[in-house]
């Protein structure tokens, strides 16, 4: 490998724009990148090079993985022979993902520079490369700007600087020290040392929370690049002794990428040769989601850059991160991670942001984590034809059911009367529609919700198929599945021709909002209404709920339908299950339309646009949620687990890959 020569990208990049975007402050600023390094840390910016969150910066380290993320470094200030506007956004001549690594290219004159950021493999370190094309030669000047402080925001410590042989150590008040290295090039200390206060952070803004940022000067690198030597490596890490040789970090992360598409086409042989190019670019996104937990388990991120791992998000993601990509293996440590921390039933549906506190009772606040828990143990027995971890789990998952069945905390307990789950108390938020601001829930959903239920029965009869399958008797869960699915047709409201989403409730009287909730009856294994049903909700839900990028989550026609997530946390909460549009609901409205119609070209063109999208918003990635009004602009995280993994699976399932099993 020459010094001026790159590792070959994994595939052809779906996401590459010109100067039409890149030459646009406004819009590369809308577009933003995100590198991960499977333990939960980050390294996350906009095309424009412009930080608009407080969530940007080239080394967010996750320093208990995946929890106890920390911003420590900002940015690199450049300049280019004294012209800190030489690498400004009116430069950018190109802008691409090579895979998830993006790359920019500057020009001016005849001078064109390459840059290039990733983070290693299991490891809280960030790399930035510069590679001279053409031209020069030139001096290139960084300027590293550190913190060490939550993304979300906060106070920074006294942070205290110590030079290196080849970079800076900076020493955070009471916490561990981090290192901003190089291949080549000269560090200089900043003296003064200098706080750069009120930098501005627009998307913050636009949120209604702080939208300023501080950060310190620490250190420059000079270094100049010609002939002989056209290119350097800038490497920000919690380990000291972090390797600096560039070539060799990009040919591993490129190493890594091409294993996770040769893990994909094994588990898919017949559907990779014709793949599309924007599916394989789900694959290598799905890798950002699925990161270690502790000294040896396993979880999935629900979102980035401010979400965890969740229970509920972990569940229903699983599948397509996991399974429609190979890496049976990983969903087997996450389900044994969860299992691990059963109580009273129920998975966690949270972890604390710190590694040493411990669960309790509000960690456990869903009614369908663990039915989604019991559907994704189903999908990997599927996938990787093992029964093994299912005979391993059938006494919790039997304990499980039983504290259902008996009632468990927050008021969760099955109705002897006609066989349904019913859940919630006071000012409880257990489904996953769970937006509280203020300790007010925006759609509480107590009672028996038409979701929850329709999980219900597919995991009383996956529990019957378990015991058949150990020897046990299935009797018992049977009974209750058959009395369950009986009881389902309550939730029928022939006047509407749709379901009900919650009946049962505190009022007494049944919600007839029309929600996409009702989809799972459609979609999971367990079929819960007549065709002549399904073909209604259907085509209601398509009519009224469909969008290009998701289903809105409330009819437009209602009342309390919200059009725009936009505004502080009590608006954008107010919205948030209101008529927001979420993505992850392509997936089972897909499945059930190819279910009912058979038409698997018809069900995959509902998720054909998400293939745009990737350019969007969170470059190479689908965003959480969109405007439930038209032109549905894309709002909250930039990358979600469950868009992605539910896009993924159905994509998946529809055109002959790993089915849906009920497990039994």
């Amino acid at each position: 490998m020459t010094p001026t020569s790159t590792p070959t990208p994994p595939s052809t990049a779906v996401v590459r724009f010109g100067s039409e975007i890149c030459g646009d402050p406004r819009l590369a600023a809308e577009r933003e990148w995100l590198v991960t390094n499977g333990l939960g840390g980050y390294a996350m910016g906009t095309v424009s090079g412009t930080p608009s969150r407080s969530y940007h910066g080239l080394l967010i380290a996750a320093l208990s993985p995946p929890v106890e993320r920390t911003l420590l470094v900002s940015q690199l200030q450049e300049s280019v022979d004294g012209d800190p506007d030489a690498c400004g956004s009116l430069q950018i001549m190109s802008f691409a993902l090579e895979g998830t690594v993006p790359r920019w290219r500057f020009a001016w004159g005849a001078t064109l520079l390459e840059k290039r950021i990733w983070m290693a493999q299991g490891a809280n370190t960030t790399y930035v490369s510069y590679r001279l094309v053409r031209g020069g030669p030139l001096e290139l000047r960084l300027t590293a700007c550190v913190q060490h402080r939550s993304p979300h925001g906060g106070e920074c410590p006294e942070l205290a600087l110590a030079p290196l042989a080849s970079g800076v150590e900076v020493r955070p008040l009471a916490a561990a020290p981090f290192v901003l290295l190089s291949d080549r090039g000269h560090w200089c200390l900043e003296e003064p040392l200098l706080w750069v206060e009120g930098v501005p952070l627009a998307a913050e803004a636009e949120r209604g929370l702080a939208s300023t940022a501080e950060y310190l000067r620490a250190a420059t690198l000079t270094v100049t690049l010609g002939d002989q030597h056209p290119g350097v490596t800038v490497v920000a890490s919690t380990c000291r002794d972090a390797g600096t040789d560039g070539q060799r970090a990009l040919a591993d992360r490129r190493d890594h990428e091409h294993g996770l598409l040769r893990s994909w086409a094994a588990a898919q042989p017949a559907l990779a040769p014709a793949v599309p190019a924007w599916i394989r670019q789900l694959v290598l996104a799905a890798d950002a989601f699925v990161v270690e937990r502790g000294p040896s388990g396993a979880s999935l991120i629900a979102g980035y850059p401010w979400f965890n791992d969740w229970g509920r998000d972990a569940m229903i993601s699983l599948a397509g991160l996991t399974l429609a990509t190979g890496r049976c293996g990983w969903a087997e440590r996450i389900l044994r991670t969860f299992a691990a921390h059963l109580s009273h039933g129920l998975i966690p549906n949270s972890f604390p942001d710190r590694a040493d506190r411990p669960l309790d009772r509000r960690s456990y606040n869903t009614v369908d984590a663990t039915l989604w828990f019991f559907q994704a143990l189903a999908e990997h027995r599927a996938a990787s034809g093992s029964d093994a971890l299912v005979r391993e789990l059938v006494p919790r998952l039997e304990a499980i059911l039983d504290h259902h069945v008996a009632g468990t905390w927050f008021g969760i307990r099955m109705d002897p009367a006609d066989g349904l789950l019913s859940a919630g108390e006071g000012e409880t938020q257990l489904t996953w529609m769970d937006a509280k601001p203020r300790d007010r829930a925006i759609t509480p959903r107590h009672g028996k919700a038409v979701e929850v239920n329709a999980l219900w029965v597919n995991a009383l009869r996956s529990m019957a198929g378990y015991c058949r399958l150990t020897g046990a008797d299935p009797d018992r869960w049977q009974a209750l599945a058959d009395q369950a699915a009986a009881g389902f047709q309550r939730f029928w409201n022939p006047r509407r021709g749709c379901c009900f989403d919650v009946i049962d409730g505190p009022s007494g009287c049944p919600d007839d909002r029309l929600r996409p909730n009702q989809l799972l009856a459609l979609s999971l294994p367990e079929s819960l209404l007549s065709p002549a049903q399904a073909a209604s909700v259907l085509a209601l839900c398509g009519q009224r709920l469909l969008t290009r990028h998701g289903l809105r989550t409330l009819d437009p026609a209602d009342p309390d339908y919200r059009g725009h997530y936009g505004g502080d946390a009590e608006r954008r909460d107010g919205a948030y299950h209101q008529g927001t549009v979420w993505a992850w609901w392509l997936g089972p409205f897909a499945r059930a339309h190819f279910r009912l119609h058979g038409d698997a070209a018809l069900a995959l063109s509902f998720l054909e646009p998400m293939a745009d999208h990737l350019g969007a918003a969170g470059l190479g990635s689908l965003s959480e949620i969109f405007d439930g009004d038209a032109p549905h602009a894309p709002r909250g995280c930039i990358a979600q687990a469950w868009s992605v993994a539910e896009v993924l699976a159905a994509w998946t399932a529809i055109s002959g890959g790993i089915p849906r099993s009920p497990g039994r």
